[in-house]
């Protein structure tokens, strides 16, 4: 993963908020290496990670996947119907086109790695404007390992890379071992 960012997309209201978000959905727009991960494996994920059978309970909270082109599109039908065949349920995540995505508000921004004070004022040294902590590498990589996702294998791969401080580094290490992988 290069980047995540919450945000707000698939209506048509223009500047929504979370407290004014009109027709949108929130959601999770990401930028990806595809020389790293396939588009195919991002959605294998995505489908991991939620409940695709579940009926929602209003357009914000849309079980949805936008795409930005036909390809995406025709790949993210084409799981979605394998996961109903090997299911045998019905699916209720929508496919939809992406028209417009607008960032959520600063406090929405990798909401897990901010349950941690001692990572959050290190990240926050080193990247002390909400774009450029919202916009780093390290910060989302490591908000998805807080998250869950990502292995100790791959963690050790790339602790050096993120930035952290002798303790950062202890308390991330520990949050990732602790789930027994």
């Amino acid at each position: 993963m290069i980047r995540t960012r919450v945000g707000y997309a698939g209506g048509q209201k223009a500047d929504p908020t979370y407290h004014h978000i009109g027709d949108h959905t929130e959601t999770v727009q990401i930028d990806y290496d595809p020389t790293r991960i396939s588009y195919d494996d991002l959605l294998a994920v995505f489908w991991r990670s939620h409940a695709p059978s579940a009926h929602t309970i209003s357009r914000q909270y849309l079980n949805a996947i936008f795409y930005h082109d036909e390809t995406q599109r025709d790949a993210a039908l084409a799981s979605k119907e394998a996961l109903e065949k090997r299911g045998g349920r019905n699916i209720r995540t929508e496919v939809l086109p992406l028209r417009s995505f607008t960032m959520a508000e600063d406090y929405h921004q990798k909401y897990l790695l901010k349950r941690n004070q001692v990572l959050t004022a290190e990240l926050t040294r080193i990247y002390p404007q909400a774009a450029d902590f919202v916009a780093s590498t390290a910060v989302s990589r490591i908000n998805g390992y807080l998250g869950g996702y990502g292995t100790r294998d791959q963690l050790r791969k790339e602790i050096d890379q993120l930035g952290l401080s002798p303790k950062g580094r202890a308390i991330l290490e520990k949050r990732v071992g602790d789930r027994g992988e």
